[in-house]
Parts: C-alpha cells; structure tokens; sequence
C-alpha cells in the first residue's frame, strides 16, 4: 500500500500531467535549478514576511504604552 502525501496531491490539483510524468512515469522536472531558486526566493519572502508581521506588533505595543502614558499624564 502506498502512501499518498498532501504535496502530491497538491501536484495533481496543480497539474494531473505533471503529477502523472512524476508519480506514475517516474519522470524528473529538467529546470531543477530554477525549481531551487524559486523555492530559496519563497524561503526568504516568508522571513520577510514574518520580520514585517513582528515589527508591526511591536510598533502596536509601543503606541498602545505612548497612548496609556498619555492618557495617565491627563489625569495628574
């Protein structure tokens, strides 16, 4: 029994020919390089991302303590 993976059936939603030269052919892409370069670009787009994402919750917090700060000093 074989075991099916979410990445293969994410081949096949993708492309079924592709999926089938793969997993029934046996058959490699030819621009693994690109393939590499591509996967790496998406790699370093997601830490981006993630560094975007944490700056921005830190800039929320820090409005939040100057908003708080502010609030208290009306109040002396």
């Amino acid at each position: 029994m074989r075991v099916i993976r979410a990445s293969e059936i994410g081949d096949y939603v993708f492309c079924r020919r592709a999926w089938w030269l793969r997993y029934v052919r046996g058959l490699r892409s030819a621009n693994v390089r690109e393939l590499a370069e591509g996967t790496a670009a998406h790699a370093a787009h997601g830490q981006t991302v993630q560094a975007a994402a944490a700056l921005r919750a830190a800039a929320l917090i820090l409005f939040l303590a100057a908003l708080s700060i502010f609030a208290l000093s009306l109040f002396k």
